[in-house]
This record gives C-alpha cells, structure tokens and sequence, in this order.
C-alpha cells in the first residue's frame, strides 16, 4: 500500500474528526447569549436543546453548523480522493466526533445532524426516502429520540432500495448507512432506557412556533 495514501487518508479521517467534533451548539449558546447546553437537562448539546433553550432560529443556525460539520469532510474527501471507502470513513469520523467531541469533555451532540449531513453527500436520495420515517413518528409519539432512532434506521433500507434501482452504487455506502445507524443508536443508549421505562421527555411541538419550553 502506498505510504502516501495512507497518510492522506489519516490525514482526512483526523480533519473530518475535527470537524464533526466542533460543539456548535455550544458556541451558536455563546453568541445567543444563552446558557451553555451542557449544563442543562441531559447535557447534549445538538438542535432539539438549542430548541429549548435558544427557539427556533438559533436552532435552526445550530442544525444547518451540524449538517455542514458532516457534509463538508466527506466533500472533501471525495475532492481529495475520489475513493468512496474514504469518503464512509470520513463520515464516520465526523458523526463519532459529533458524539464524543475532544472539544466537549468527549460528550456532546447526538450525532443525527452531522449524520445526515454526511448522507447528504454520499447518497441525498436515501435522506429522501428515510426522512419521513424520521418526521411521522415524531409527529405520532412527540419523541424526538424515537424518531431519530427510527430514522437512523430506515437509512440502510433506504440504501438497499438506492442499491437495487441503481446497482453502481459504491457498497461501502451502503455498508456506511448501517455503520452510521450504529454510532447513532450508541449515542442514544440512555434515551433507549428511558424509552423502554416510559420516562423519555416528549417534544413539544409549539416550540418550533416559538413557544416558551414549559419548566
């Protein structure tokens, strides 16, 4: 294996890390003037707490930092590379530095921004079709966790779909909407356990209109 590659790869695997692992919902807190997210409630630092902290516009900056934080290293990648083996493992990186940021004492987001913003770019047509997985079971339940959960993982069939209509399709994608689904469920281990207790906090949905989050 040529030396040159392998330390371009690592190269582009510690920059998308890097990037996955910026705490925006930390600093988009800071600008707002807001309290730092990780002192709050469970800690995490992605879009549903800058909901309930901040409302729904900078939230909606803190979503759009998170989508970029993982579309923009597998851009990079396929730029650099063109292999799709280093794009997934970009991607990977940018969602595992989503979740365990060296920027955030190794616990931050939950990683579902950062991870759709990598399918963004390795496959929009499965965000497509897993999306309203996503949307319908939050609307149903008004668990946010669930519908990420659910969302996650209706990427890998999504895929599996992509695969059949266009078989040319690179398999580390699809191997990589498993592998992301994975690190997603990982994150999301305690609101598993709250789920399954009946204690997981249900989303208002009056805070996407504004509405001040209830004590």
């Amino acid at each position: 294996m040529d030396p040159a590659l392998v330390v371009r790869t690592a190269v582009l695997i510690l920059i998308a890390y890097l990037a996955g692992a910026i705490p925006v919902g930390v600093l988009v807190a800071r600008r707002a003037g807001g309290a730092d997210p990780r002192t709050i409630g469970s800690g995490r630092t992605g879009g549903t707490k800058a909901l309930r902290a901040l409302g729904p516009r900078w939230a909606a900056v803190v979503v759009a930092g998170d989508l970029l934080k993982g579309a923009l290293p597998v851009l990079l990648a396929r730029l650099v590379t063109g292999d799709p083996l280093v794009e997934v493992l970009c991607g990977a990186a940018a969602v595992a530095g989503a979740i365990w940021s060296v920027f955030a004492g190794f616990r931050s987001g939950r990683g579902v921004g950062t991870g759709v913003g990598t399918m963004l770019v390795i496959e929009p047509v499965a965000v497509l079709l897993a999306a309203p997985v996503f949307i319908v079971v939050i609307l149903l339940t008004r668990y946010v966790s669930l519908g990420s959960l659910l969302g996650s993982a209706a990427m890998f069939p999504a895929m599996l779909l992509v695969l059949l209509v266009v078989p040319e399709t690179p398999l580390p994608y699809v191997i990589y909407a498993a592998v992301g689904a994975a690190l997603i469920w990982l994150a999301h281990a305690d609101n598993i356990d709250r789920l399954l207790h009946g204690t997981e906090r249900k989303f208002d949905l009056g805070l996407l209109a504004g509405k001040r989050p209830s004590s």
